[in-house]
């Protein structure tokens, strides 16, 4: 995409087009010759204001240019004939945007333009004017072959554009960060969200979805709807959804109602028990209330995407440099070890030798298992059930300590960050009773009714322990557990074992994320 010093230097070509023509124009009192010289500014003009906001694609091409040059310069021509030397620009900016080839066809269009009409229009072109446009004609395609070299650099792809792009953009949302009032946790703004609303709009319910691929999920609601409200509210939402438009017709069938609220956001909700379902609701008027809070909204929706996909690529970057660098240097010293035992001083060394090896096998299996863990996420198609079963079915292989996991899921999914978050306090739970509790089985439950959801494991091993120095597990998952507003609970079982349960509640109205909790201390 050409800089924008390209662009500069194509509307500085303009700018000394224009003082060029108008100067003598001025100069003999050219009235008519202001007319067209007003013409050529308008166009230019245009162009470059455009130009500032090329994303939106309201430039002329340049062949589209050439044409309204000629038509002007072939109307002109008699009454300025300096009005030609507009003729030079088409092909410059042809150069600058697009390339020579285009920059030939360009000149062709413009010369059959300004001869095509000039002949039309006034019936005759004199010699000179021949002689005047053949001139510019040629003055314009012998610059822009000049100026091509120069151009050519600008639209040679720049590899490092996108990371400069980001660069900016991030210093950009660092600045903004401290002036976001409202915060960007999404269950917080879908809970003021629906609130407004709420004031508004009679309801025994409202519940707040956005989208996910080609799926809903519900981020916030005022009360818990039975199943059948639920089924309910969530087949009103994705009617919407269905219909064109950013902000389509709401829909409003017996009792219940929805409309969107923004790109991702749709409000679906229910009227009061025994209300006439024959009175219009405003909710017209309430969307577009709503603007504040749904900008406010759909910026947590972006951030909390960018989050995830910047942490799944740290997490794949430390994969790849703990598979590559420390597991294969333990690995090394594996194979040192081997070298040695083969050759044993006495029965004492080969005993030694021979235990060296199994822990450096076992630190191995560990390394990989941790390079496992980081690699593991889960993707559009595998819902948070799904995932967990298999992480739990990899670690009871390599374990041989059987992990049973129940499922109850709805097909709603929750959302992403979610999932990631119960996802991965998950899988601390199960590693830390596979490697410290010396437990002979675990019990996995997990529960979703998004946007609601439990999950627990249970094992049968030694319970609580002292906390290391070392140890950072229960306080991870805590602090996983708060940034989505989840309740978590460690306590030691009746009998013998441990319980870990997450839970993540619907965010009410306005109420916003809960502080994670968790009893005893530091897991292991």
């Amino acid at each position: 995409m050409p800089s924008s010093q390209t662009y500069a230097v194509v509307g500085a070509s303009r700018f000394f087009a224009l003082l060029a023509i108008g100067g003598p124009i001025l100069w003999f009192h050219q009235e008519q010759g202001l007319l067209v010289l007003a013409a050529l500014s308008a166009i230019w003009l245009y162009q470059g204001v455009t130009s500032i906001r090329r994303d939106l694609g309201l430039s002329l091409s340049p062949s589209t240019e050439a044409v309204a040059i000629g038509i002007v310069a072939a109307i002109g021509m008699n009454y300025a004939e300096s009005v030609l030397a507009a003729l030079v620009v088409p092909p410059l900016y042809a150069t600058a945007v697009a390339g020579v080839r285009t920059m030939v066809r360009t000149v062709l269009v413009e010369l059959i333009a300004v001869v095509a009409l000039g002949l039309m229009w006034w019936e005759r072109i004199t010699a000179e004017q021949a002689v005047a446009i053949f001139t510019w004609i040629m003055a314009g395609l012998g610059l822009s072959l000049i100026a091509a070299v120069t151009f050519s650099d600008d639209r040679i792809p720049d590899p490092l554009a996108p990371y400069r792009d980001a660069q900016e953009h991030l210093k950009q949302l660092l600045d903004l960060a401290g002036s976001l009032s409202s915060g960007l946790d999404v269950g917080s703004l879908g809970g003021e969200l629906l609130s407004q609303v709420s004031d508004q709009i009679p309801n025994r319910g409202l519940v707040l979805y956005v989208a996910r691929g080609d799926a809903l999920t519900p981020v916030a609601s005022t009360v818990e709807l039975d199943p059948g409200d639920t089924v309910a509210s969530e087949t009103l939402a994705n009617d919407v959804r269905q219909r064109p438009g950013l902000l389509p017709e709401p829909i409003e069938i017996g009792q219940g109602f929805a409309f969107r609220v923004s790109e991702q956001a749709i409000v679906a909700g229910l009227r009061p028990s025994g209300s006439d379902a024959a009175d219009p609701l405003p909710l017209d008027a309430v969307a577009g209330e709503l603007s504040s809070n749904a900008v406010k909204l759909d910026a947590a929706l972006l951030f909390a995407q960018f989050r995830d996909a910047a942490t799944a690529d740290e997490r794949n970057r430390l994969a790849r440099e703990m598979h590559d660098g420390v597991a294969q240097d333990i690995a090394s010293l594996g194979y040192i070890i081997d070298a040695l035992a083969a050759r044993p001083a006495d029965e004492q060394q080969a005993k030694a030798f021979t235990m060296l090896r199994e822990r450096v096998t076992k630190v191995v299996a560990e390394v990989r298992q941790s390079v496992m863990n980081l690699r593991t996420s889960i993707g559009e198609n595998e819902s948070l059930g799904g995932a967990i079963s298999s992480v739990a079915r990899h670690l009871s292989e390599s374990s041989g300590i059987p992990i049973r996991v129940r499922l109850d899921e709805q097909p709603t999914r929750l959302r992403p960050e979610v999932e990631a978050e119960l996802f991965r306090i998950t899988q601390e739970a199960i590693n830390n009773a596979v490697k410290h509790a010396r437990a002979t089985a675990i019990d996995v439950r997990c529960q979703v009714y998004a946007p609601e959801a439990i999950i627990t494991i249970t094992d049968d091993g030694v319970g609580l322990q002292s906390a290391r120095s070392d140890s950072h597990g229960l306080k991870i998952m805590r602090e996983r557990a708060r940034l989505i507003g989840a309740e978590l609970v460690v306590r030691d079982n009746a009998s013998r074992g441990l319980t870990v349960s997450v839970s993540v509640k619907t965010a009410r109205t306005s109420v916003g994320a809960t502080p994670a909790s968790a009893t005893k201390e530091e897991i292991r």
